[in-house]
């Protein structure tokens, strides 16, 4: 007869295609159940935090859920900051963990459930009579709520026969969210009369707006109204019409392009919740700009908002082109009398910073004519994640993905690469990590060379230190000691593990990236490039913070 272990993985096997951990006492049967009567693909990680980083970026790459498991006790607790990111990002996902017998605590054992709820994750445990049931509940729960949840299987609970599996009902999801009533309609239409008299429209673009497939909607609005765009880091290319598009707004923004956006008399926000980093400090509008916020939250999310329309993205931008379109109104003519892309330059660096290693924005510029067009990127945190952002442009929201900013974590590089890969089956993964944060995952720079291998490759900003906190902190005057690290050799145990490494002292040495994305993909090794540069250099984004907390 189906085990309990059983009942969860075949009713887990019919919402998700993938899952990522590492095998132990806790998950083994269910692990069993998976392979031998499922579909489902299992990616072996080497550190649990792996598993649920991996399927957090195959969550973002792709847009389905996502599927994670690891052991209980030590297996469970590696897991919790790749589960508190994963929280803080609104990324649906079940962590399938094994947990304590039902007959009490071992001395081994932690209150898990106490941990997860900590991180802002529930759990769901299941019992001999209702694995299936509680599994559906689990996942329309991450569904719903768009948070990971937590579907615990007591040891004692794991092999007992459980009978046939049940058919569990589909998940009943909430409709997107509609404005209705007088008072929404009459916001909705003011809105509509602001834009259409506007001389100089502007919309920007989250990553809310990019799940509620707002990308033709709001490419109909800025033609209506002849706005200029731009995103957030987490929305970029959203809008069909990139010619007229800023580009990432805050710190990862051109100083031109943001200069433009004070100009701007009416601004609409879509599905984006405005943080400190997106708002240049609260300096990316200008006082007299009209910034209207449409989003999902209870209410506006920065002080500077002046209006307020609660709805999905995708509806609200429709009904604003309708109400357009009954109001006769007439494109401002702005987008057109200004060049965008020119605003979007960059600067690309000396080559050479004073210390004599390299200057990021060179390499980051030089790598981004080089890459593979049909690219995904995924950011591991750091300092460096400035030279990503802002050299390296990705066709969708879905092809650039910062695994930890929303916890600001480092460490979640490597293990982003393999969820990644396995959602985008055609495409070039790239990572961007430091040596800082590459260090701490290097478990699973093995996962991402053995599962990417040709698909695969990465960038290490090797500048011997935690960049952040030197450019902070050692700015300050604090001992610069405890910010430095061992100058490492990246491509060395990049070689290791079967991937190719280049040592990056020169730009002349980049010239590799050209030729390995001309080799076919089943011929060539995983790339990592070990660039050596320089701290002396630091991101514009960077430069804003080091201004705040000076």
């Amino acid at each position: 007869m189906p085990t309990v272990s059983a009942h969860v993985a075949h009713t887990l096997a019919r919402h998700v295609s993938e899952v990522f951990g590492v095998m132990g006492n806790g998950n083994a049967y269910f692990l069993d159940a998976l392979e031998r009567s499922t579909d489902v693909s299992f990616t072996a990680v080497r550190h649990e935090a792996g598993g649920v980083v991996a399927a957090d970026a195959f969550h973002r790459a792709s847009g389905r859920l996502a599927a994670a498991t690891a052991t209980y006790g030590a297996g469970f607790t590696n897991t919790l900051t790749a589960l508190a990111e994963a929280v803080q990002a609104h990324v649906p996902l079940v962590l399938v963990v094994g947990d304590e017998p039902t007959s009490g605590p071992r001395p081994w054992d932690v209150d898990q459930i106490a941990l997860a709820s900590g991180v802002g994750a529930r759990t769901y445990t299941v019992g001999r009579t209702d694995a299936a049931a509680t599994t559906a509940i689990a996942v329309e729960h991450a569904l719903t709520y768009r948070v990971p949840t937590v579907l615990a299987i007591p040891y004692d609970v794991a092999t007992l026969d459980a009978g046939p599996v049940p058919a569990a009902p589909e998940p009943r999801l909430p409709q997107p969210l509609t404005p209705t009533g007088p008072f929404a309609q009459a916001a909705i239409a003011q809105l509509a009369r602001e834009l259409a008299d506007a001389e100089r429209p502007f919309l920007l673009a989250g990553r809310g707006a990019w799940i509620s497939g707002a990308g033709a909607s709001l490419g109909a609005l800025a033609d209506a109204t002849g706005a200029i765009t731009a995103s957030t880091a987490l929305g970029r290319g959203i809008f069909p019409r990139g010619e007229y598009d800023l580009g990432v707004t805050g710190g990862f923004g051109a100083e031109t392009a943001m200069e433009l956006v004070r100009d701007a008399d009416v601004a609409v926000v879509f599905g984006a919740s405005l943080n400190q980093f997106t708002m240049r400090f609260g300096e990316l509008f200008a006082p007299g700009t009209r910034v209207v916020q449409v989003d999902t939250s209870q209410t506006a999310t920065h002080p500077h908002i002046g209006g307020f329309i609660r709805g999905d993205a995708d509806a609200v931008a429709r009904a604003l082109v309708d109400e357009l379109s009954r109001l006769g109104a007439t494109p401002s003519g702005w987008r057109e009398s200004v060049d965008v892309q020119a605003l979007r330059t960059y600067d690309r660096g000396d080559g050479v910073a004073p210390d004599g290693r390299l200057d990021p924005r060179t390499v980051a510029a030089r790598i981004g004519e080089l890459l593979p067009e049909d690219r995904v990127v995924v950011s591991d945190g750091g300092h460096f994640i400035g030279w990503a952002n802002m050299y390296w442009p990705v066709a969708s929201p879905d092809r650039m993905m910062m695994v930890g900013t929303a916890y600001q974590s480092i460490g979640l590089g490597w293990p982003s690469v393999p969820g990644a890969v396995l959602a985008k089956a055609e495409s070039t993964v790239v990572l961007t990590t430091g040596d800082g944060g590459g260090l701490m995952a290097l478990a699973d720079l093995e996962t991402a060379v053995r599962v990417a291998r040709g698909r695969g490759m990465a960038v290490v900003w090797n500048d011997a230190a935690y960049g952040a906190e030197v450019n902070l902190y050692g700015l300050k005057g604090l001992a610069r000691e405890p910010m430095l690290i061992p100058q490492l050799d990246f491509a060395a145990l990049a070689t290791a593990v079967g991937a190719e490494g280049v040592a990056v002292t020169s730009i002349d040495d980049l010239d590799r990236l050209a030729s390995w994305a001309a080799e076919p993909v089943d011929e060539r090794r995983f790339l990592v490039l070990d660039c050596r540069v320089s701290t002396q250099v630091i991101a514009p984004y960077q430069q804003e913070i080091v201004r705040v907390n000076s």
